[in-house]
């Protein structure tokens, strides 16, 4: 069975697999964790333009982590999606 998580944008339940994890470092700052796999807090985000954007106007990963994301965090999820098509 498939873990399934929520995105803080759409916030629809979705496989683990398709959603990018952001995550709270022990340093406190956030960062995106590609593996899934980094210790503390994390959020999830769909890689589609619409929820990355609306993530980005509202601050959903600040929301959601309880830690101010700068925007290079959001800028990262914009070029992982670019890459990722």
């Amino acid at each position: 069975m498939i873990p399934r998580r929520m995105c803080v944008a759409c916030r629809q339940m979705k496989d683990k697999r398709e959603l990018v994890r952001c995550c709270v470092t022990p340093e406190n700052t956030v960062e995106i964790d590609p593996t899934g796999k980094k210790s503390g807090r994390g959020a999830y985000i769909c890689s589609s333009p619409e929820c990355v954007k609306k993530a980005r106007k509202c601050d959903l990963m600040s929301k959601a982590l309880g830690i101010k994301a700068g925007a290079e965090v959001y800028d990262a999820l914009d070029a992982l999606r670019e890459n990722n098509g």
